[in-house]
């Protein structure tokens, strides 16, 4: 059985999608830009703010679904330059800090013309 997870402290989603689906004990959770739970605005236009609201977005809904950090057994991370790579790893390291498995790839854009987003399964 599939449950949807939705909370108020991470923004709502943009499209027709759900912000998490709790599967078989996972947290399949859809991926996080940096916006204002509140308002919807894009926070920061640099890599480091723009992460830090990644973070707070993908905890919101780990928490929503009963889980953490320590929990997550996958990342997905979609950066617009490949260039803020480092700058991003030091603020995803002090969230992901069990280390999951992860894939991290440079794409042309992605919305609202964000500079990253971050995707994770965690196990609840």
């Amino acid at each position: 059985m599939l449950q949807k997870i939705s909370t108020d402290g991470a923004p709502a989603a943009i499209g027709p999608y759900s912000q998490g689906i709790l599967a078989n004990g996972f947290l399949f959770a859809s991926g996080q830009i940096p916006l204002d739970p509140a308002t919807g605005g894009v926070v920061g236009t640099d890599i480091v703010s723009q992460a830090e609201q990644v973070m707070k977005n993908v905890d919101a809904l780990l928490k929503a679904a009963g889980t953490d950090f320590v929990n997550v057994v996958k990342t997905t991370c979609f950066l617009a330059d490949m260039n803020d790579f480092a700058a991003f790893n030091e603020v995803y390291a002090r969230y992901f800090t069990e280390k999951p498995a992860r894939s991290c790839v440079a794409v042309k854009a992605l919305p609202k013309n964000v500079l990253c987003e971050v995707e994770v399964v965690a196990a609840v």
